[in-house]
Parts: C-alpha cells; structure tokens; sequence
C-alpha cells in the first residue's frame, strides 16, 4: 500500500426511536469525511487540527446562515486524534478528526447468477452449510492447521461436511 495518510471525519449522529410510548434518543458515530492527504507528520496533524477547527458538520448545515460562526470547543485526545462539540442556533453536533493510513483494500465481488441446473439442485439438496465465523489465530501451529478459517474446504473437496 501507499504512505498516503487520511483525515477521517466522523460525526455524531442521534437516531430517536419511538418503542410504546417512550423516546430513545441513540447515537452512534457515522464517518462522514475522508480526505486524502500527502506530507509529512507535521502538514497531517495541521490538516487534522484546521479541519477540527473549521469543519462544520452536515446536521448543523441546514441552520446556518451565510457569516455565521458556530461555537467551538475542540479537544486534542492522547492518541493524535480531535474530539470537537460545535454549536449553533441552540443546536449541538459532536465530531472526531482523526489520522489514519489506508492500509487495505477489497473491493466487492459478487457471485455470478444460478443457473436452472444450479437451482433444481440446490433445491433438492438444501442449502449450503453457513460459514464460520472469523476467529482469532491460534497461537501454536498445531491448532493453527487444526482450525478451518472462514472460506476454507476442509471437507475433502466434496463441499459437504
């Protein structure tokens, strides 16, 4: 992979949900901005800060006003990374602004469709087996081999188990 670094925007998002008559209000962090950036440590750490301090996030958009100045309470975490409280209009939104390097990517695979043939027999033989759930590796190599890993065919090659 590339050395290239990215700014991560995350915003707070509120769900409210109604469940017999009471109000839940749920948050939950939802990444709402990633921008690539090149340099060193220093030109991404300023890149990190200047968004903290400029970003305005998109629940707050639809109140503000062309001139307006949110209220800004910005907070720099241990790890590098900005917990910001913006304020407008009596309105409130959390951010965090992060570093990070993209360190892997997949991109989507699907499946070709059935065939005829393919349904009739997955029909009369019934579905697949489900796949396992990722685990952690093991920490010796005998349970290593022991243990499939999602994906993998240890049945003998006839896909049954």
């Amino acid at each position: 992979m590339s050395a290239d670094w990215y700014i991560l925007i995350e915003e707070d998002i509120r769900d409210t949900k109604h469940l017999q008559a009471i109000e839940f209000r749920l948050h939950h962090w939802k990444l709402a901005a990633a921008h690539r950036v090149k340099g060193d440590e220093a030109r991404i750490a300023a890149v990190a800060e200047d968004a903290a301090l400029h970003y305005l996030p998109t629940t707050l958009t639809r109140y503000a006003k062309p001139g307006d100045r949110p209220a800004r309470h910005a907070f720099l975490a241990q790890d590098g990374s900005w917990v910001v409280l913006v304020g407008l209009r009596g309105h409130q939104c959390h951010i965090r602004v992060s570093t990070a390097r993209l360190m892997h990517v997949h991109e989507e695979k699907e499946t070709p469709p059935k065939t005829l043939k393919e349904m009739l027999r997955g029909a009369w033989e019934g579905p697949p087996p489900p796949e396992q759930p990722w685990s952690p590796p093991a920490e010796d190599e005998d349970r290593r081999e022991s243990v499939p890993r999602s994906g993998e065919d240890r049945t003998g090659g006839e896909g049954r188990i």
